[in-house]
């Protein structure tokens, strides 16, 4: 079933998601490493799925916990008997012998699941690309190629954490490929050679028309499948570059127009979200000859300014920079500029490649039910390895199955029709009471002091027992969203609001 996340943050804030997990060496009977980021990756059904029919961890002294990083810290015992004990019982279907339902296209050439890798240092070799590729990645945008001086700075990366260290949002000063336009072209080639089966996606950055109809025509006589063309990087050193041009539609239309009579392959333009709305620079690229548009780059930031030095991070000799942000955190406003492209009636038809914030299957999924044919990801990989596309793949793979989908392209717009840029669509003159979960709720009165200082006072909290009050509830669901255990729920009934 679709399930919220029932096993995973409090019992999971301690695991360190390692690779070659000491956990799996050390148990005889499964692979609790894998099970375990699975759980964290929100695919439950399959990691329950995947284990062994008979549950071996009774009675077992448990040498996973011992031999953890973090050794005591991790329930792994536990954790492994309620995907056993809770899980399995409820999975509606078994795991599906094959992912053919995940089979796609960008622009019309094959895909064999959505999940590409975006333009970034985690496609920026052939190594690199060849490891991501066996380990399951359909395709990668490889980092931006241009005939620019590039030189980095150290440090260039910084973020805002969880409780568990985990990356929440990422900042990077970081530009492109410092690779000259030859050696980028050999890694085609050979990329091309090896993996033929796998789409080479090759982003490129001209200084005027001509760099960008050369640098396109050269990727595709080297092998690459299609051409994105970088109109949104926050951290070129010049200006009149990057997110400079993707914020002037003229610019777009220009430099798209170039590449396109460069280019033998199709094109697709990548867009700033630095910007009020995206479709302006959308509509300019498909008059330049667009096949596609991706979305989005990374957000200009400035995050963690230090109370001692009082520079922000990262702090290079003691100056830092606005740079981009990325990570979990900015995919709503990801979804908020595919939704917007979604919805724009002149873009239809035109491939929409997704991207900002993508971490799990469900997050794909969300890109997907807004538009996107096709999805990317840097900031999960950088954080997490290669090895996410397995979760990636069999977590969509299992909900398709699930739902009765035969493939992608049956749910890609579908979550449109509900989303409205006007709050004037809501209905309003009835309110959904929360219902309280007693055999949940741990009295901790989160629920009671967040209606009482940010809400409509309507909870009391008598005797660690939150009780609500019907007349002053307005149902905004603060209480729901606050509960450390949800142990509230949207269900009850709903009622009229009384005339004015």
């Amino acid at each position: 079933m679709v399930r919220s996340r029932t096993v995973k943050r409090a019992d999971m804030i301690s695991c360190a998601l390692c690779g070659d997990a000491p956990c799996s060496a050390a148990c005889k009977f499964m692979d609790p490493g894998d099970a375990l980021r699975s759980i964290w990756f929100d695919n439950e059904d399959v990691a329950a799925l995947k284990l062994p029919e008979d549950n071996p961890c009774a009675g077992c002294p448990a040498p996973c916990e011992k031999s953890c990083v973090r050794a005591g810290k991790v329930p792994v015992k536990q954790l492994m008997t309620r995907l056993y004990d809770e899980v399995r019982n409820q999975v509606e279907i078994p795991i599906p012998e094959d992912e053919s339902r995940l089979r796609c296209d960008l622009c019309g050439i094959p895909l064999e699941n959505p999940f590409l890798l975006s333009s970034s240092v985690v496609a920026s070799t052939y190594d690199m690309c060849a490891r991501a590729f066996e380990a399951g990645w359909a395709g990668a945008c490889f980092k931006t190629i241009c005939s620019f001086d590039i030189h980095e700075a150290s440090p260039r990366f910084s973020a805002i954490t969880g409780d568990n260290g985990s990356i929440l949002g990422f900042k990077n000063v970081e530009q492109l490929s410092d690779h000259s336009v030859a050696e980028n072209m050999e890694i085609f080639r050979r990329l091309k050679a090896h993996y033929p089966s796998k789409f080479i996606l090759a982003s490129i950055m001209g200084q005027d028309e001509g760099e960008w109809e050369e640098l396109a025509g050269l990727c595709g006589e080297n092998g690459a499948d299609a051409v994105e063309l970088n109109f949104s990087c926050p951290n070129m050193q010049e200006d009149g570059l990057g997110s400079d041009i993707g914020q002037i539609p003229e610019l777009v239309e220009r430099y798209t127009a170039a590449a396109k009579r460069g280019a033998g392959i199709p094109v697709l333009a990548k867009l700033t979200p630095n910007v009020a709305e995206m479709s302006p620079a959308a509509e300019a690229a498909l008059r330049g000859g667009a096949d596609g548009i991706a979305a989005i780059n990374t957000i200009k930031s400035v995050i963690g300014v230090s109370p001692y030095t009082y520079v922000s991070a990262p702090a290079v000799k003691g100056k830092s920079a606005i740079g981009g942000y990325s990570g979990n955190a900015v995919k709503p406003i990801a979804l908020r500029f595919i939704t917007e492209l979604g919805q724009n009636e002149q873009l239809k038809g035109l491939h929409l490649s997704g991207m900002g914030g993508i971490e799990t299957w469900r997050d794909a999924l969300e890109f997907i039910l807004v538009g996107a044919g096709s999805l990317q990801v840097t900031t999960a990989v950088m954080q997490y390895g290669y090895r996410i596309i397995e979760d990636l793949c069999s977590g969509l793979n299992y909900y398709l199955a699930q739902f009765g989908l035969s493939g992608i392209k049956d749910i890609v717009g579908a979550g449109l029709s509900s989303i409205s840029d006007s709050t004037d669509v809501l209905e309003r003159d009835t309110v959904l009471f929360p219902r309280f979960d007693k055999e949940k709720c741990i009295g901790c009165g989160r629920c009671y002091i967040s209606c009482r200082d940010g809400g409509h006072q309507a909870i009391s909290f008598e005797d660690r027992i939150p009780k609500l009050d019907g007349s002053k509830c307005v149902g905004c669901h603060l209480c729901r969203l606050v509960c450390p255990e949800s142990a509230i729920s949207s269900a009850a009934k709903r009622i009229r609001r009384p005339a004015p």
